[in-house]
């Protein structure tokens, strides 16, 4: 998504960001048939899954942070008019403190066209590439998770309801020296799997962030309705 002009207020924001969602969180429908693909092929389609996991992950991290940043200048309003702004600053301040983790994720080599460039020219690429992925994933999760469930207190104070997050949600890491061995020892075998695993990590992530980002535009909407 592009980066909106200066002149949005932050619910113009907000609904921006909400609405680009089908344009930028890509899932994945019939992984059997991508990883079939792919084999038959001979790895080109590859490429194309390839780069979709990359921008993927880049373009959602992007909107959920534009998102969550204007969902969090809205709720600062709100608080302000409510007079409640001094007791929920300690919500804001961790709020920032996870925002700047997945601001800094947006500053990640993650360009899907030179990756794929990358690919055709060695496959390495594709292994240092789902590292980079699943590392990226845990550390937007656990931030966004962070603020989602901060916003939830705060919107909650403020007479709206937001549901918290569910903690169980987060994945964690993978055994990544154990996964290369298994890929070069298994003459590529194992390399689909991971691949499958790359494409449904991410599709769950989806599953887990739609319904809460719903709710949140159910309440950003009460509050700052719509001209």
């Amino acid at each position: 998504p592009g980066v909106p002009p200066p002149s949005m207020t932050p619910a113009e924001r907000f609904r921006m960001a909400y609405g680009a969602r089908a344009q930028t969180d890509y899932y994945f429908e019939g992984m059997g048939m991508v990883i079939f693909l792919t084999i038959i092929t001979c790895g080109i389609f590859g490429f194309y899954v390839f780069y979709q996991l990359m921008k993927r992950m880049r373009d959602h991290n992007r909107r959920r942070l534009d998102l969550l940043e204007s969902a969090t200048e809205i709720a600062w309003q709100r608080a302000s008019e409510q007079g409640v702004a001094e007791e929920l600053r300690p919500n804001f301040e961790r709020i920032a403190t996870n925002v700047a983790v997945m601001r800094g994720l947006t500053t990640e080599f993650r360009d899907p066209g030179i990756w794929v460039i990358i690919a055709v020219l060695t496959s390495i690429a594709y292994f240092v590439g789902f590292v980079f992925l699943d590392g990226d994933l845990i550390k937007h999760d656990q931030a966004e998770g962070a603020v989602e469930a901060e916003l939830s207190a705060i919107f909650a104070r403020l007479g709206q309801n937001v549901p918290a997050p569910d903690p169980s949600r987060q994945k964690g890491k993978q055994n990544y020296a154990g996964r290369i061995v298994a890929s070069i020892f298994s003459c590529g075998v194992y390399f689909y799997w991971w691949m499958y695993n790359e494409m449904d990590d991410v599709n769950k992530h989806f599953l887990w962030n739609w319904p809460w980002e719903d709710s949140l535009a159910g309440a950003v909407n009460a509050m700052a309705p719509a001209e």
